[in-house]
């Protein structure tokens, strides 16, 4: 008799596992076709259902970036604290709301989450990019910089960490020789970020044509590189083709870049 109600308990816990595991895999696939709709919906029924807390963390992690990405910054934030408090050593999480307040405007607040996100993980690159960026966005420059250096001592091939010091040299003006640095980027390893990265310094020193075939090169290496879209908008705005523009703006939207971020760009779509 106890054999047979542990096969049934075991058959039923089996049968539980695949019900989730199933649940799991669409919202896998919804948010990985951008079908943030979809994802969202699928997250929060794993979120209700979870038990384990590790899990159900990151169930609410995803679910607020799916929020996020459908422009529910309000829904996102509350999903990132639940997340949080299931799990208050998720790197993850710590890093989504720094990025989120980043972008809302609390630096000072973005600067508390990335912190104890590092504290936690200290050789995360992820988390000094992020910090770098809200130090920029301070006018704390130096530190910026520092931080991309430090990402340098522990990973020193990080892509991330070399065009970003190249582009601090973009946004001070000093173009030429942020150039010079994507292009030997570009001769050690041509990539997708690269050209559309080269592409937007080239939109900066007005040669839209070089920049054009920059990003063109960019979207045939990664058609999914939705950056590369939005630097192609930004070319064709500035040479007076706002539809095609716009039309690459929802390309970027597609593939998951956040609308929210293209505001100001978007008003150039707005039928007058």
């Amino acid at each position: 008799m106890k054999t047979k109600l542990f096969l049934l308990t075991l058959a039923t816990f089996s049968a539980v596992q695949s019900f989730y595991g199933q649940d799991k895999k669409i919202a896998e696939e919804c948010f990985n076709k951008a079908d943030y709709k979809c994802a969202e919906e699928q997250y929060t029924k794993l979120a209700d259902k979870e038990n384990i807390q590790r899990f159900q963390s990151e169930y609410y992690d995803r679910l607020g970036t799916s929020q996020r990405r459908l422009g529910k910054t309000t829904q996102a934030f509350k999903s990132y604290e639940s997340a949080l408090k299931s799990n208050p050593k998720s790197v993850s999480v710590y890093e989504n709301l720094a990025s989120l307040h980043n972008q809302k405007g609390n630096k000072v607040k973005a600067l508390e989450y990335v912190n104890t996100g590092i504290s936690l993980e200290p050789e995360s690159a992820n988390l000094y990019l992020l910090r770098s960026k809200i130090y920029e966005n301070l006018g704390k420059k130096d530190l910026a910089q520092q931080d991309l250096k430090h990402i340098l001592s522990f990973a020193p091939d990080n892509i991330f960490a070399r065009t970003g010091l190249a582009n601090l040299k973009k946004r001070n003006g000093d173009l030429e020789s942020a150039l010079k640095d994507y292009n030997q980027l570009i001769s050690e390893k041509p990539e997708s970020l690269l050209y559309s990265g080269r592409g937007d310094i080239y939109l900066k020193m007005k040669k839209p044509k070089e920049a054009l075939a920059d990003v063109n090169k960019s979207i045939s290496v990664d058609p999914k590189f939705a950056q590369a879209y939005v630097t192609k908008a930004q070319i064709l705005f500035d040479t007076e083709k706002p539809k095609e523009g716009c039309t690459n703006l929802d390309k970027a939207v597609s593939l998951g870049y956040e609308k929210a971020l293209l505001a100001e760009y978007y008003t150039k779509c707005e039928k007058k």
